[in-house]
């Protein structure tokens, strides 16, 4: 490529951003409608530890309410952007230990409990994996929204990269595809430092049922 093409290829990238900037606005316009806000108001109420306040959505949520240009070519430009953004949300883990105890692992990927209107503040949360994914290789019933999960490690193998590429992903899956079905569990605080761990050890223990 020659170097005097570089600068209308920025110039074109420039206005291909500026153009998904103005598409998502258009949400924020439409929050602005008193219509829209009374009907969001009138088809939801507050209950329990479930309040009103998980109806306003981030910027992540807002572009990818529109899956349509969510996934053009156009909103490639805020597409990158918005998964640096949520890259940056991750913290590594505090102790500097990945790994932890794949047994209390299974419990927590084979548990929904937690974070409903039912439930009490300090109702400890679940992962719910198996919503989405099958864990053991013996199970006959599983989700099927995501990939199935066995032999995770043993697929993958036990390098840093795969462990930490892991560990960011259970935090924040939207870091690597923005608008990604999986919730972003460490971002939303949907289970803890070690509830993370430990469902680590569950992907990445040799001697995990994932791994067997």
């Amino acid at each position: 490529m020659k170097i005097t093409h570089i600068k209308p290829l920025l110039a074109i990238a420039g206005l291909l951003f500026a153009s998904a900037i103005v598409h998502t606005n258009a949400y924020a316009q439409q929050k602005n409608d008193p219509k829209f806000n009374k009907m969001m108001q009138d088809s939801f109420r507050a209950q329990g530890i479930a309040g009103l306040d998980r109806i306003d959505q981030d910027e992540t949520q807002k572009f990818c309410s529109d899956p349509v240009f969510a996934n053009s070519k156009k909103a490639e430009p805020m597409r990158e952007q918005i998964q640096k953004l949520n890259m940056a949300t991750i913290k590594q883990p505090s102790d500097g230990k990945y790994i932890g105890d794949w047994k209390n692992g299974e419990k927590i990927a084979q548990s929904g409990r937690g974070a409903t209107w039912s439930d009490k503040a300090d109702t400890v949360i679940g992962g719910g994996c198996y919503n989405c994914h099958q864990i053991d290789p013996k199970e006959i019933s599983y989700g099927t929204i995501g990939p199935s999960l066995t032999g995770y490690g043993k697929l993958r193998g036990y390098s840093n990269e795969v462990v930490t590429y892991t560990w960011n992903r259970i935090n924040n899956a939207k870091a690597y595809n923005a608008c990604s079905n999986m919730p972003r569990i460490g971002h939303f605080k949907l289970l803890n430092e070690q509830q993370i761990q430990d469902v680590m050890a569950l992907l990445l223990d040799p001697e995990s049922p994932v791994n067997k």
